[in-house]
């Protein structure tokens, strides 16, 4: 797991969590909805090791003002411009993979690509029979924070954020046994743009396969970008 310690952003008050790591290129990790950063620190760690500069974001602390996604994204695209990081590649968990491609639709220029790590679809994220990634979610989610995220969702139209941006590639990697956001989801947005998306399964993988299999998903990463 990650020891580096998180620091906050508050621009224009808002408070957003990251922690910035290494010194390679750059890769952001944007969690699940209404989860913090902090079970995504093994992952990043990998990464770390294998020469990736790995920045995490997470959520803004919720405000009096309604989000949308496009909101969402420039969160994300404000800690890129504090901490210098001209162009990454985007990433995100589930509901962090939706801002992802939020960010790429909104900001092209700053996106080498999207990682998409168990692709969120839109729909409510059910947790019935996921045990044991339920009983995690249901300890680790912010409700307050989780409740923002998906009234964002909710005021974006789909086509705002749900494709892959025109022109760039995409690596989607998923659990064969995630019930939450479920294979499925994957090889639909893949099709979408079967010409720059790569999907990898990780057999055996839950929901939480970022945690669970970080080893894995880590060498899928640096295998599709080839960072030897």
């Amino acid at each position: 797991m990650s020891i580096t310690e998180r620091q906050i952003f508050e621009p224009d008050g808002r408070a957003i969590p990251y922690v910035d790591e290494g010194t390679g290129p750059a890769l952001l990790l944007l969690p699940a909805r209404g989860l913090d950063i902090t079970y995504l620190g093994t992952l990043a760690s990998v990464l770390v090791e294998e020469d990736f500069r790995v920045v995490q974001v997470g959520a803004r602390r919720p405000g009096a003002d309604a989000l949308t996604m496009h909101d969402l994204a420039q969160d994300v695209v404000d800690v890129m411009d504090h901490l210098g990081v001209e162009h990454a590649w985007i990433g995100g968990h589930a509901f962090g993979g939706a801002v992802a491609r939020t960010v790429a639709l909104d900001h092209h220029d700053r996106a080498n690509g999207v990682l998409l790590l168990g692709v969120d679809a839109g729909e409510t994220e059910s947790l019935s029979g996921s045990a044991p990634d339920h009983e995690f979610l249901a300890r680790a989610r912010d409700t307050a924070i989780d409740a923002v995220q998906a009234a964002a969702l909710a005021a974006t139209p789909e086509p705002e954020w749900a494709a892959i941006a025109p022109g760039l590639p995409a690596l989607i990697i998923q659990g064969t046994d995630d019930r939450i956001t479920p294979a499925a989801g994957g090889r639909r947005l893949q099709a979408s743009a079967a010409d720059r998306a790569t999907l990898v399964d990780i057999d055996g993988g839950g929901h939480l396969f970022v945690s669970t299999h970080a080893g894995h998903t880590a060498a899928v990463i640096e295998d599709y970008l080839d960072w030897d």
